[in-house]
């Protein structure tokens, strides 16, 4: 007799239905990390056994207790609101009853031009490389670091921005100071990656299933990282083609580039909180002071709206609005 086959966890379940929509892999792993600190915060009840009371409780201990951020609160309400609506399809009469934090509005922080040149000159390496680009093209730090060999066009002097914020692309500008340095770094990398074929590796992770209507793309040279690990890892994502887990060298953490970045501002001096952030800001608003237009900026940057970019309007005039202040008139 046949063992009845038992329902899939709920976590498994939340996995799949998140995958099956195309949701990226950084929003599988907060959502579900948020939803099990939920059900573990109710002592391990299960979700459709809860309410309204028991997800503002969950929130309110996130904000009182745990001092977390308006953001931060919100992609938790997020995350238990997408378990209830999508995974277990429960009715939410009770939703206009959770509170939504309001996000304030903070001004970027921005470096001088002196200040990223000495930014900059303190740094070597990968992450100097990584930085050079994140300023000379206002890409994120992720955009950067997911950049393939293919994207990259040196005769136009343009990269190609794939699944950017919102799962747009867009086109950038290569800096004519970086064809050198990206030239080296794809010769290294070309090695390496020469390596790992003759090692019965160099496969790399493609989206969409491309690996199944392309069944050697994920080894070839143009799908390549433009700035790999150092080291192979075993992937989540189960290879589409065999549903098995794969050893594949993925893309420089994220980690290192931030560390490189705010080790390289202390030893420079700089009195801000400095982050790789910071350069695609620093990246904007030294375009619109040198009198590029914010349209221009705009669809560099990959914003949706132009009242997002017209934030970095805030340097350009000399003092807070451009006024002579009293004190300077005496």
């Amino acid at each position: 007799m046949d063992t009845p086959q038992q329902p899939p966890k709920l976590l498994t379940r939340m996995r799949e239905h998140l995958r099956v929509r195309r949701y990226s892999l950084r929003t599988e792993q907060a959502y579900l990390d948020w939803v099990k600190r939920f059900i573990l915060f109710h002592g391990k009840r299960h979700p459709s056994d809860m309410g309204a009371g028991e997800v503002q409780a969950f929130l309110t201990h996130l904000a009182v207790e745990r001092h977390v951020s308006a953001s931060t609160q919100n992609q938790a309400k997020s995350a238990i609101l997408y378990l209830y609506q999508q995974v277990l399809q429960i009715d939410l009469p009770w939703l206009d009853e959770v509170v939504q934090a309001k996000t304030p509005k903070r001004l970027p922080v921005v470096l001088t031009p002196v200040e990223v040149r000495e930014l900059l000159l303190h740094m070597e390496g990968t992450p100097a490389l990584v930085a050079h680009l994140l300023y000379g093209t206002g890409m994120r730090l992720l955009e950067g670091l997911r950049l393939r060999v293919k994207d990259i066009e040196f005769t136009r002097c343009e990269i190609v921005v794939r699944e950017g914020k919102g799962n747009k692309d867009r086109v950038t500008v290569l800096p004519e100071n970086l064809l050198l340095p990206l030239k080296a770094q794809l010769q290294k990398v070309r090695v390496l990656h020469e390596k790992d074929v003759l090692a019965g590796f160099g496969r790399v992770y493609l989206p969409h299933a491309l690996a199944v209507k392309y069944p050697e793309a994920d080894r070839s040279w143009a799908w390549q990282w433009v700035f790999p690990s150092p080291v192979r890892s075993i992937d989540p994502r189960p290879d589409p083609r065999t549903g098995e887990l794969m050893e594949r060298r993925h893309h420089v953490l994220e980690t290192s580039i931030q560390r490189g970045v705010r080790d390289a501002a202390r030893k420079a001096k700089i009195d801000k909180p400095v982050s790789p952030h910071v350069l695609r800001h620093s990246f904007a608003t030294h375009l619109l002071q040198a009198g590029y237009d914010i349209r221009t900026v705009q669809e560099l940057l990959g914003h949706a709206d132009v009242s997002t970019t017209m934030i970095y309007t805030h340097v350009l005039n000399k003092g807070g609005r451009g006024i002579l202040s009293p004190l300077d008139a005496l």
